[in-house]
């Protein structure tokens, strides 16, 4: 069954690869700041826990994921509530939110890939986080990241090979 994908592949003007995705939620920007900020609110939608001590050069702690043993990265930037970024594993996340009128904000994730391999990959695993997102902005209930490799990561997986997105790097909890 084919799925919409709503990631877009790129390359950076610096020349590293990475995955992009935008959405307009109905909320004002410092509540979809508390969205990629808090933790109790970050942990129903990305892949994992994260304790972050919120300043440049702060430790994140990263705990949760049935599949990936706890780790730790780095704040790079933090200018709340419009950009956070920091290093995750070998990538780093960039989150920037934008008001689009009074009470909507534009969110726009951006996965710059340590290694292109991993596009198809990552790009497939946050089409499930970011639906889960997209039902918490909307108050509803949704099976998130965790929900395992039969939920629907395996279509946004397929699509985006079928895309001709760069794809190899190992899945963990599959491989």
């Amino acid at each position: 069954m084919p799925v919409d994908l709503t990631g877009t592949y790129l390359t950076l003007d610096d020349g590293r690869p990475a995955v992009r995705f935008s959405r307009v939620y109905d909320h004002p920007a410092d509540r979809v700041w508390q969205f990629v900020t808090d933790p109790d609110e970050l942990e129903q939608w990305f892949p994992f826990r994260a304790e972050m001590e919120l300043r440049p050069g702060g430790t994140i702690r990263f705990s949760g994921d049935p599949n990936v043993p706890d780790f730790t990265g780095r704040v790079l930037a933090f200018d709340p509530p419009r950009h956070l970024s920091f290093a995750w594993g070998g990538d780093e996340l960039r989150f920037d939110l934008e008001a689009v009128g009074d009470r909507r904000t534009r969110f726009t994730l951006t996965n710059v890939l340590g290694e292109a391999d991993t596009a198809a990959r990552n790009g497939a695993g946050w089409e499930v986080c970011l639906s889960a997102l997209d039902a918490r902005a909307r108050g509803e209930r949704f099976e998130g990241p965790h929900a395992g490799p039969s939920g629907p990561w395996k279509e946004f997986y397929a699509g985006y090979l079928d895309a001709g997105v760069p794809s190899g790097a190992p899945v963990p909890g599959l491989d």
